[in-house]
């Protein structure tokens, strides 16, 4: 069991987030309305999952060759999509200028495409059209333009891309950096705004590559983009590559340091893809350190060919994980171990939901009752020869996966089936489908007990139906009869040998310096803290401050405001710092008592921000609150318990027993 603070976190559930499809056992059924997430469909249930593959999908490039252009150096291409990134803030035109201020050499150039964007933030580009550019030895060059502007999302834009760049511009090394927003595994990479959001998924860069290169391999390929870092997409484009270069988390906006790559490479021309990498890697922390985001950062360099490896062992790890879940105890202790494994990009009702997991973490989670893991760490670390992490993800092991955290729908899973590097992980997966209803089923019905504590005790059904519980907290709006939820809290006790959960709620609530308390969701806890999401409007904007909180301490910090995951499950790239002057507005989530429709969302007072942001805990104002669990069953369903009422006074917490 993790250390947590001694007054105020008890024992944090692992994995807090699933689907929000809410089945209530009471009359007084309080919907979700806080779930930002994409709809899952009321009654939708898992695909079926029909083997295309059994066993491991191992890509065979034996019979695959090196291209080599005829020019003595590296050509670095670069698939700029520049999207809301340029059009708001610049950080494609940022880029090309640090391509610009790279050290000058002959044995180095970039080539770039522009796309995506109805503006750009120089005078060299034209919105307007598909462009590509020289650059090298700190000029510009346009060197063509076509006909018209082209989807960046569409497959054969790219392999166009790839095939003309190389036809033209081919070197001794060659690499393809694509430049945009990332989704991860799902929702693939560069999204076109200007038509449809579309976007490259794994399959359209598959084809495109293979279209554009045949029975050729280049050196190296590279995400500048959120998320890419995965087993899926590594996997895929082994038959590509040599070295891939891709993050599990997020990527500030400004992304790489292309002043840095150039440099290096006009130093080094003689550099394979893995040297390259390295140099790519540190140059990103030292560019992330000086602009204080070297904390959440992770970025690795694979060696593609060691992904067979990788493939086999993990899909053996699978195979046994898939017996020994044939137990269903077992199957909830893995499933309850995945939810407090490392992942990345938020993963949060508040927020939206990535479904991105880190690899070993998934092996860890399983470790008690799989006896292979050391094969798939040993493959793994093999594979990862570079990277660099901030504390956040200390353990993060260079590569993540998709776990079903939060479906958006059937789809969503067939995707996943398509692109995946096991057969028998895809079964473990397809063994949580069709959930019932009455998963969750109760030793003794929730209930306040003699010693004024709320809870119930789940039967062996029950307890092995059960993913996490969380305890959710209303406050009762007495002249408007609605609740305005705060958020939830992990002052729960649970006992995972006897099925017995209980509150230990102590009514102390994150809030502002005005005292204004925050609406809360944890996103995640590591060893010595635990990281929050708020809810907030800043400068009128809708937006959420992210807040770590030391374990030991207590002490919390507010970390920047983030803007989440899109409906379309395209995450932010930018992590925005407080300044003097913002405005914080609080926003929580109201609920109409007997109604199945929540109002809009509730406002609080504007605090403006003044020095360094103190959040502090404070006791909840005096008054009527509503408390309940949300127990989050293995089958990606949520059922919310019968809500009861307490009340804080004279700075304690008693139940109402009705």
């Amino acid at each position: 069991m993790k250390k947590k603070m001694k007054k105020l976190w008890k024992i944090l559930i692992a994995g807090l987030m699933i689907l929000t499809l809410t089945t209530g056992l009471c009359a007084c059924s309080l919907f979700d309305d806080g779930d930002k997430s994409a709809d899952s469909g009321e009654d939708e249930e898992y695909p079926e999952y029909v083997p295309t593959i059994e066993g491991p999908r191992i890509i065979d490039t034996s019979s695959k060759t090196m291209f080599q252009g005829k020019y003595d150096g590296w050509t670095v291409f670069v698939y700029l999509c520049g999207t809301n990134l340029e059009e708001n803030k610049g950080h494609a035109t940022h880029d090309i200028e640090g391509m610009l201020q790279a050290a000058g050499s002959d044995s180095v150039r970039f080539i770039v495409q522009t796309g995506a964007a109805e503006k750009w933030q120089n005078d060299y580009v034209d919105a307007s059209k598909t462009q590509r550019f020289l650059v090298q030895n700190s000029e510009i060059k346009l060197v063509d333009e076509l006909d018209k502007l082209y989807n960046m999302g569409d497959p054969d834009t790219f392999r166009d891309f790839v095939s003309w760049g190389l036809e033209n511009y081919g070197a001794k090394h060659n690499a393809f950096i694509l430049w945009d927003h990332g989704c991860g595994s799902i929702n693939g990479v560069c999204i076109d705004a200007l038509f449809d959001r579309d976007r490259l998924t794994v399959r359209e860069m598959d084809e495109a590559f293979s279209g554009a290169l045949g029975d050729k391999m280049i050196d190296f390929i590279g995400f500048d983009a959120c998320l890419m870092g995965t087993m899926e997409i590594a996997n895929t484009l082994s038959a590509y590559a040599k070295y891939m270069c891709a993050s599990e988390e997020i990527v500030p906006g400004k992304g790489w340091d292309y002043t840095a790559i150039g440099s290096f490479l006009a130093e080094n021309p003689g550099a394979d893809g893995e040297e390259f990498g390295i140099a790519l890697c540190d140059s990103y922390y030292e560019m992330c350190e000086k602009i204080e985001r070297e904390k959440e950062i992770t970025l690795s360099v694979l060696d593609l060919s060691k992904m067979p490896e990788v493939a086999t062992a993990f899909d053996s790890f699978c195979k046994e994980l898939c017996d020994a879940a044939e137990d269903k105890s077992v199957r909830a202790s893995v499933i309850r171990n995945i939810y407090s494994a490392d992942n990345f990009g938020g993963n949060n009702k508040a927020e939206g939901y990535t479904n991105m997991v880190d690899v070993v973490g998934i092996v860890e989670a399983a470790s008690k009752y799989v006896g292979n893991t050391k094969a798939v760490k040993e493959a793994i670390g093999n594979l990862v020869v570079y990277q660099v992490v901030g504390e956040n993800h200390s353990t993060a092991c260079g590569l993540s996966m998709y776990y079903p955290l939060s479906v958006r729908g059937s789809n969503e899973l067939n995707t996943f089936y398509d692109i995946s590097a096991s057969s028998h992980y895809c079964e473990f997966i397809s063994s949580r489908e069709n959930g019932k209803a009455k998963a969750i089923t109760f030793a003794s019905k929730p209930a306040i007990n003699e010693d004024g504590i709320y809870g119930f005790t789940l039967d062996q059904d029950g307890l092995d139906n059960t993913e996490s519980v969380v305890a959710i907290v209303y406050q009762v709006e007495a002249e408007t009869g609605i609740l305005i939820k705060y958020g939830e809290t992990a002052d729960v006790v649970c006992d995972w040998s006897t099925g017995k959960i209980e509150d230990c709620f102590d009514g102390l609530w994150m809030s502002l310096p005005d005292g204004q308390n925050l609406s809360i969701f944890i996103v995640e806890d590591n060893e010595d803290s635990i990281v929050y999401t708020s809810p907030v409007k800043i400068n009128g904007n809708r937006t959420n401050l992210r807040i770590r909180q030391n374990t030991e301490t207590g002490e919390a910090a507010v970390e920047g405001y983030w803007d989440g995951i899109d409906e379309d499950g395209v995450p932010s790239r930018d992590v925005y710092d407080l300044k003097d002057g913002d405005v914080i507005e609080p926003v929580y989530y109201p609920v109409i008592l007997g109604s199945a429709d929540g109002s809009d969302d509730h406002i609080g007072s504007k605090y403006t921000v003044s020095g360094e942001l103190n959040i502090n805990y404070d006791m909840m104002p005096e008054g009527d609150y509503m408390y309940s669990f949300n127990i989050n069953d293995i089958f990606g369903k949520t059922t919310e318990t019968e809500s009861v009422k307490f009340y804080i006074k004279d700075g304690s917490v008693g139940f109402y027993d009705e």
